[in-house]
């Protein structure tokens, strides 16, 4: 199995990333080719989302890469959360805690409702006060 990416930008500030196949030794180059092109069309304070629901299997060099896109992320003020990691992959992140578990969501409503709820914290909008 080979790996393949695929991308869908919601908005500047939302881009999502669809990892299909194995992100390995013999793959990540590639992906991070792609993502160098990629980052800097979201916008700073943004969000990259990685939709793992197609990826199969992730090596060290697959774990390396998603860091390094974490911390470019990190460093613009945005934040980088992973979307449907199948069972094998999502315990090769528990194992070595390469992400926090906050930033890994189950679906895309689970996903939404975060962002929902971080937004609405930035606004004041629906937060009650004494």
């Amino acid at each position: 199995m080979t790996f393949s990416l695929s991308t869908e930008s919601e908005s500047p500030d939302r881009t999502t990333l669809h990892l299909h196949g194995r992100l390995d030794a013999q793959t990540f180059g590639e992906f991070d080719l792609a993502v160098l092109d990629l980052l800097p069309r979201v916008a700073d304070g943004g969000t990259m989302v990685l939709d793992l629901s197609a990826l199969e299997y992730i090596s060290s060099a697959g774990l390396r890469s998603i860091a390094k896109i974490r911390k470019n992320m990190r460093a613009r003020g945005g934040h980088t959360l992973l979307l449907n990691p199948q069972p094998q992959v999502r315990k090769v992140f528990d194992i070595v805690k390469a992400v926090p578990v906050n930033e890994v969501f189950a679906n895309t409503q689970e996903l939404d409702a975060y962002l929902d709820h971080m937004q609405r914290q930035i606004t004041g909008e629906g937060i009650e006060t004494d």
